[in-house]
């Protein structure tokens, strides 16, 4: 029996209901719903003008700052809702009214982020978005201020730079700086100059906002040499210089970056053994368009094709191959393909297969090398196996085979669940191959009724009929998934 459609609610059939009712409802849930209750009650403060609906906004942010209690987990969730009904009061209601005012009363309300921070756990991070989302709103309201009121906002995010313990109120100020006209910013350069330098930089990244703003690139640079070494970006200030048309410039600080190729920190040897070096692609691709503005495309394509060579990133190898001149682009397509094929990175080759894509190499490359695949490697091994299953279900069951393996041989029983799932794509795959070629038996899958214990087990059997794990040695387990 099939239901009939729920009703979308819009504006013109709530209006069809009838102020009345519509009050009625509003009532029911301002009583089931302290959240909603707080909306309505700044909504209606709104006809008695903005000193109305700040007065209440005033009287929930003193609550907030005051509060010293922890937060249990379990009433989290309500006050994000509270929190959430807050930044709608000061955003629907108050704005329209003043936009000062509700400047003032967001920068205070973002300021006190840290008090209410050490006083919840949050792990869901609900809490934390609504802060975020005031920090996206505030440039919305500003931008709603008249030229003069705009002169507040350096006094009043200053002082709010003192309380800052999760970067909220260097945000606001580097969104805030281009809504400024030129007066307010040097005025403001000038008392940050003043100040202290914090351990953070967040001082000196508002200057090189107000600096942004202004157009002043030289003293933007100059102020990167004060920040921290570890907060330094100088594919920031190089893209900023090509930008400038200062190539040469950029080139210099283009390579004063990290190394372009970086060693994956992988604890495993087997993991270092089948994974490239990853490259900094937005270095890579940075320097490259550098050495085009400055005429030297044979250093920007030496420079793509050797990054390529030693990550194998597809995208690098798609801009190598897009720069190309006198229609070469097939026989260089298959020098890359060579290269990739002959890598002693094989967890990295398959991996560009996919992205490229080349799934006849990638099948090449799964049958030709199948003793090395592991299930370890599942972030790469799972797609491969689906991408590959309908074309190639000799090296998708291969795939398949790595990943149950690896599942058994650890005993990893949350996993059993994904096992039996490829079980069952090997016991179809099976059914698609027409030569095993050279491959060892075990590769082989059979019927699933020569394993019905194993079968049922990792396919979601009752706990009364699963066998107990600590009664089972690890290679007794193993031969009872293995036919």
């Amino acid at each position: 029996m099939m239901m009939a459609p729920r009703s979308p609610l819009t504006l013109a059939g709530l209006v069809a209901l009838g102020a009345e009712k519509l009050a009625q409802l509003i009532l029911d849930e301002a009583a089931e719903s302290p959240a909603f209750a707080r909306r309505v009650t700044a909504a209606l403060a709104g006809g008695q003008g903005p000193t109305a609906v700040a007065k209440l906004i005033d009287r929930r942010l003193s609550a907030l700052d005051r509060a010293k209690a922890m937060v249990p987990w379990e009433k989290e969730r309500a006050l994000a809702a509270d929190l959430d009904a807050l930044v709608d009061s000061i955003e629907r209601e108050l704005a329209p009214l003043s936009p000062l005012m509700a400047a003032q009363r967001l920068i205070r309300f973002i300021a006190g982020h840290g008090s209410l921070f050490n006083r919840i756990d949050d792990s869901s991070g609900r809490i934390q978005a609504v802060y975020w989302r005031g920090s996206e709103i505030l440039p919305r309201i500003v931008e709603q201020m008249p030229g003069p009121d705009r002169a507040s906002l350096p006094d009043l995010l200053d002082e709010a730079l003192t309380r800052d313990s999760h970067g909220l109120i260097p945000a606001l100020a580097i969104a805030t700086a281009p809504l400024l006209p030129p007066a307010i910013l040097a005025d403001w350069e000038k008392g940050l100059s003043k100040a202290t330098p914090d351990e953070y930089g967040r001082v000196i990244q508002i200057r090189q906002a107000i600096a942004d703003a202004m157009g002043n690139l030289d003293h933007y640079i100059a102020l990167e040499a004060r920040l921290p070494e570890h907060r330094r970006e100088p594919l920031r200030i190089a893209a900023k210089l090509l930008e400038a048309k200062r190539a040469s410039e950029a080139l210099e600080w283009v390579r004063k970056a990290a190394p372009r190729s970086i060693p994956r920190d992988l604890s495993d040897d087997f993991y270092g053994a089948g994974v490239a070096p990853r490259a900094d692609r937005d270095q890579v691709k940075l320097e490259a368009r550098i050495l085009e503005v400055l005429g030297d495309r044979t250093a920007a394509q030496a420079l793509r094709w050797s990054q390529f060579a030693q990550s194998l990133d597809a995208s690098l190898l798609r801009d190598y191959i897009a720069k190309l001149e006198d229609f070469n682009d097939r026989e260089e397509t298959a020098r890359a393909l060579a290269h990739v094929a002959a890598s002693p990175y094989f967890s990295s080759a398959l991996q560009f297969c996919l992205d490229w894509p080349a799934l006849d190499l990638a099948s090449d490359l799964v049958v030709g090398r199948h003793s090395v695949w592991s299930g370890r490697l599942y972030g790469t091994l799972v797609p491969a196996a689906e991408a590959l299953a309908d074309q190639h279900p000799l090296a998708a069951s291969v795939l398949y085979r790595a990943l149950l393996d690896d599942i058994l041989a650890r005993a990893k029983s949350p996993a059993y669940g994904h096992g039996a799932k490829y079980l069952s794509h090997l016991d179809r795959l099976a059914q698609q191959v027409t030569g095993w070629q050279s491959l060892p038996d075990n590769v082989r899958t059979g019927s699933r009724s020569k394993m019905p214990m194993a079968a049922s087990w990792a396919s979601g059997a009752s706990s009364n009929e699963r066998p107990q794990r600590r009664r089972m040695a690890p290679t007794t387990l193993i031969f009872t998934f293995i036919w």
